[in-house]
């Protein structure tokens, strides 16, 4: 009897020894793996291997579709190197395997022959054993090793599989992890990458060499004629104009009451520049408080205005009339511009060949909602009513001031 009880000791400590070396080895062989790729392949070829198992195949779950999909293998399945043959999709819940990675409980089919879930891939084989890839109640994958002998799988083997699976569903969440960290990074730094950009073009745009120059022409205009009053008014403009360009080039935002006042000042200077071609007016629809609390995305008013004003100006005829009103609420600024002018709709293209390298206000509403996810939305209509042209462009900003 102690005979007994002693190799019984020894069988027990062999098997301990055996399942601590495979532990081990498995652990030390995942250090160096830095993807999902080489993790499953090492499990299935290096370590089920060492358990003298003739097959196995390994799935991970893609729940968008529901789906098993077999990513590594040993055995039949993997006839070259890294290579399936025939790979599956099981959906999950179906087969042993499915209902295993929908349930995540391990599971030892003594005879596959008698339970009718069993799914034959490349041939029948008598013994199954499904072990979830699991970790904190994420299911990654399955397990799956087949033997074409009945009874083949044991409790041992579960409990070495079922420790090999943790360790590796632990790798795979860290290879996640770092995966989701890395491309977060490189979403931020192509959002930064592409919102400089932006803002570049914009200043490009707001500070264009026929503005500038036609601006300063004008200012001359009025210094050589002695008219210095208004000479230093409009420098005055100009300078507070290139200055509040400039210094917001760093920010994604500004003070509505900045704004205006900013837009006050760039419309005077394209009045002076075409030489009083066009009137405006803008209208609060809301308390001045109010104006100075909202605050919005910057740059798009500024571009709008750049664009409409070239686009406008394109046309030969004169007596333009600009109508903008705000209306803050305290979700969002709402802009409403209202352009009339004698002529027709068709007069309206004609664009000369500087203006069409403006930056279009609509290709800098959709990038920012692209990269800021702002939800800003427009809409123009254009009518022509017996030779009165008449558009209306309506925007509505984020109140970013919550």
């Amino acid at each position: 009897m102690l005979l007994y009880y002693s190799l019984a000791l020894n069988h027990i400590s062999l098997k301990n020894k055996q399942f601590e070396d495979i532990l081990i080895y498995f652990s030390k062989s995942l250090l160096g793996k830095e993807n999902e790729t080489e993790i499953l392949w090492d499990l299935a070829k290096n370590c089920i291997s060492k358990l003298d198992f003739v097959d196995c195949v390994i799935y991970l779950i893609d729940y968008d579709n529901n789906l098993l999909i077999q990513k590594a293998a040993y055995g039949p399945k993997n006839p070259k190197d890294q290579t399936l043959y025939n790979p599956v999709e099981i959906s999950i819940g179906e087969g042993i395997t499915g209902h295993v990675a929908q349930t995540g409980v391990a599971e030892i089919v003594n005879d596959t022959s008698i339970d009718p879930r069993y799914i034959k891939d490349d041939e029948m084989r008598l013994s199954e054993i499904c072990v979830p890839i699991t970790y904190e109640n994420t299911i990654y994958g399955v397990i799956d090793c087949e033997h074409p002998d009945i009874n083949f799988f044991n409790l041992h083997h579960l409990k070495m599989l079922s420790a090999i699976a943790s360790i590796c569903a632990i790798k795979i969440k860290s290879v996640r992890a770092t995966k989701a960290l890395l491309d977060e990074q490189d979403r931020l730094y192509k959002i930064k990458e592409e919102m400089l950009g932006l803002k570049l073009r914009a200043l490009n745009s707001q500070m264009n060499p026929h503005f500038v120059f036609n601006a300063l022409n004008a200012i001359q205009y009025f210094v050589a004629s002695e008219k210095k009053r208004m000479a230093m008014e409009y420098l005055s403009t100009f300078s507070k104009l290139i200055r509040f360009y400039l210094n917001h080039i760093e920010h994604d935002t500004v003070v509505l009451a900045d704004e205006i006042e900013m837009l006050h000042g760039y419309l005077k200077l394209q009045k002076l520049r075409y030489d009083g071609s066009f009137e405006y007016a803008i209208n609060m629809e809301s308390s001045p408080k109010s104006m100075n609390d909202a605050i919005i995305p910057s740059f798009i008013i500024q571009t709008l205005f750049e664009n409409i004003i070239e686009k406008a100006m394109s046309n030969i005829e004169k007596n333009h009339f600009f109508n903008v009103t705000f209306t803050i609420s305290e979700s969002e600024v709402a802009l409403k511009v209202l352009h009339q002018c004698p002529g027709t709709k068709s007069n309206m293209a004609n664009q000369p060949e500087y203006r069409e390298g403006i930056l279009k206000w609509q290709d800098h509403v959709r990038l920012l909602n692209a990269v800021k996810d702002y939800h800003i939305t427009n809409d123009v209509s254009i009518t022509d009513n017996n030779g009165q042209y008449e558009g209306i462009i309506s925007i509505k900003l984020p109140n970013l001031n919550l």
